[in-house]
């Protein structure tokens, strides 16, 4: 080969490797390909765990609608209500504190 086609090569081979690192690490290489991916499955993941918490608080809401058992249970746990026939007793030392 003479020098010509030596340096037509090289700058192929050159201009081959610069397209190269351009594929891979460019503005819209695999490496961002990539980090594209892991996002969108981790976007996936939240929007399941969205879907369900969703169901849950739809079932809630239509207990605390329409079941009168579910309502008393919300009120006695999370209000600290006491039923009309329910007897409170206080014991000495206990400063009236819930436990």
């Amino acid at each position: 080969m003479n020098l010509r086609r030596k340096i037509i090569v090289a700058g192929v081979v050159v201009a081959l490797f610069n397209l190269m690192l351009l594929i891979v690490f460019g503005d819209n290489g695999l490496l961002e390909m990539h980090r594209l991916r892991e996002k969108e499955q981790t976007m996936v993941q939240q929007n399941e765990t969205l879907a369900r918490e969703n169901v849950s608080l739809y079932r809630t809401i239509g207990r605390l609608k329409h079941d009168p058992s579910y309502i008393e249970s919300v009120a006695r746990n999370e209000l600290g209500m006491i039923g009309k026939d329910d007897v409170i007793v206080i014991f000495p030392g206990s400063g009236g504190q819930r436990k």
